[in-house]
């Protein structure tokens, strides 16, 4: 079937009919429509602020403050959209499952991993105490999560944490899973495990909504896809044959821009030396995750950091930028580098921004801390393809790609001689990410920053990086 045709079974497990969201008068998202049954699946795809995560908000009736929504919303034959909060919120877990973008926002920060998985078979599911244990075990040996039920979610890496908000999401087996962006930030083994756990939802029976910028994880699902762009629906069918041959420029062109293409970088001139780390230890808690690492970068050098999920690589870059003391060994800057001249891009963009005042607010403080003109703070924000008027809103009512080349604006704001970059378009379509990394690469050249990039794409190490470490876990 075609994604606007009625499916064969006589109630949807979704049905959403000209949904739009608006921020003011102004449209974001829409009309969209489309309906998936029992044993079918849709993936969303679509450019960094199209509104592919708009889409996911409103069916669940979570919304940022400042956006609405409209059209008719559907679940199990039952209309939703007219519901009260409270009886939104009960479907949750029992008809919808949802896994959020941003994992950490469907933790508890004051609970550990474990527990919460188990809250979930024991509440959501209606498991027995010693039942509810049974399946959190088995939950985290199936994710390759073992040994990370007592910590707390501030305690995991991007990608364990997502795996943890996987196994907490559907941990009830509710008939509905939607998924948004379910595979960012994992590596190549588990990134193929969460792919392989999504595919059984429509095996079993249930209904799956995916939101991802992945080209390999649409072609892996099946089932129908719409492509957004700006908001609206640009191009939809199904997955293969739109995929295969795909009619709209735009589709093309996000086929087009996976980093297995890019051109290899060519070697940079040699410039001053800005970081030295020298035999470091990096551990957490008892455990020794990285040892004897060592490191020059030198001005305008672009160095990419890749390795297994939970590894360390965070961990690292917090303890290249003196934000935690190394085990052992040393970081030192070069002479005369003051304290702000090395920068970080967090991997989860929410938490570097504090979330009750608009990004503006945020961005002009800094703007104002550092003796910045705004002037350059715009130059920047437009060279990465982002507008004015969102800038009025507040970290949560925008995407979480949005925020990340935010985060990048910002950061470059204050003149870095180094910045370390966790994950910094994990969160992009591939053309935004190829875009973002180009603007770092001519920035990199001209203003002599260099660059430290953790990634878990492979072809970006290998293509974009002049120099690529792989992390392995101490013999």
């Amino acid at each position: 079937m075609t994604v606007s045709d009625t499916p064969s079974s006589d109630t949807p497990s979704i049905a959403v009919d000209a949904l739009s969201v608006f921020f003011g008068a102004t449209r974001l998202l829409g009309p969209v429509s489309f309906r998936v049954a029992a044993g079918e699946t849709l993936v969303i795809m679509g450019e960094t602020g199209a509104g592919k995560s708009l889409a996911a908000q409103a069916i669940l009736g979570i919304l940022p403050k400042g956006l609405r929504a409209e059209g008719s919303i559907t679940i199990n034959g039952r209309r939703v959209d007219t519901l009260g909060p409270a009886e939104r919120s009960a479907l949750w877990g029992r008809e919808i499952a949802t896994l959020p973008q941003e994992p950490w926002r469907a933790l508890d920060p004051l609970m550990r991993a474990g527990p919460q998985v188990i809250e979930a078979h024991r509440y959501v599911a209606g498991l027995p105490p010693e039942g509810a244990r049974k399946a959190c075990a088995r939950d985290f040996e199936t994710l390759g999560l073992q040994g990370a039920e007592r910590r707390l979610p501030a305690a995991l890496s991007g990608g364990m944490a997502q795996r943890v908000a996987f196994a907490a999401a559907t941990a009830g087996q509710a008939p509905i899973l939607l998924a948004d962006e379910p595979t960012k930030g994992l590596d190549a083994e588990r990134h193929a495990r969460v792919v392989g756990l999504l595919a059984q939802v429509p095996e079993d029976g249930g209904a799956l909504l995916v939101i991802t910028h992945e080209v390999a994880v649409a072609r892996a699902l099946g089932g129908d896809i719409i492509v957004l762009r700006d908001g609206r629906v640009i191009e939809e069918g199904q997955t293969r044959h739109v995929l295969a041959k795909p009619q709209a420029p735009y589709t093309r062109d996000l086929l087009a821009a996976d980093p297995e293409a890019w051109p290899k970088s060519e070697n940079p001139t040699d410039g001053a030396i800005v970081l030295t780390a020298k035999d470091l230890a990096v551990t957490r808690g008892e455990r020794v995750l990285i040892e004897g690492f060592d490191l020059s970068l030198r001005a305008g050098e672009r160095v990419a950091v890749t390795g297994p999920s939970g590894i360390g690589k965070t961990t690292l870059l917090d303890t290249l930028a003196g934000l935690i003391a190394p085990a052992q060994g040393s970081v030192q800057r070069a002479a005369g580098l003051g304290r702000h001249a090395v920068q970080k891009l967090y991997q989860d963009p929410p938490a570097a921004f504090p979330p009750h005042v608009s990004l503006e607010r945020s961005l002009r403080d800094i703007a104002r801390l550092h003796d910045v003109a705004w002037d350059r703070v715009t130059e920047y924000l437009t060279a990465l393809n982002l507008y004015p008027d969102m800038l009025k809103r507040r970290p949560d009512a925008v995407s979480g790609g949005e925020l990340q080349r935010i985060s990048v604006a910002r950061a470059l704001t204050v003149r870095p001689a180094v910045l370390l970059a966790d994950e910094p378009t994990s969160r992009l379509d591939p053309i935004t990410q190829r875009q973002t990394l180009e603007l770092l690469s001519e920035i990199t050249k001209d203003q002599g920053i260099a660059i430290v990039l953790v990634t878990h794409h492979a072809a970006i190490a290998e293509n974009w990086a002049h120099q690529s470490i792989t992390l392995r876990a101490p013999a």
